[in-house]
């Protein structure tokens, strides 16, 4: 999908594009946008690392199988009226 909205644009379109951007957020705004994109990466890699060597982990260790408590029979009385 992005291969497809990045062929859509030629080398010109880019300059205006980059030109615009610069234009609405000014000299000052882009780096700290750039910096919270990069940051915003990071975590996101960050916490697929950490999701991945949890799933690791738990397929190491062995499997346990599940106990499951013994039921109660439960004895009902019935009382009759006379």
């Amino acid at each position: 999908m992005l291969l497809v909205i990045l062929n859509l644009f030629a080398g010109q379109d880019w300059i205006l594009i980059l030109l615009v951007v610069l234009l609405l957020f000014g000299g000052k705004k882009i780096p700290e946008l750039m910096r919270g994109l990069g940051q915003g990466v990071r975590e996101f890699n960050a916490a697929k690392a950490n999701i991945k060597s949890e799933i690791e982990e738990g397929m190491k260790q062995p499997s346990q199988p599940v106990q499951v408590p013994p039921t109660q029979t439960q004895t009902t009385t019935t009382t009759e009226n006379k």
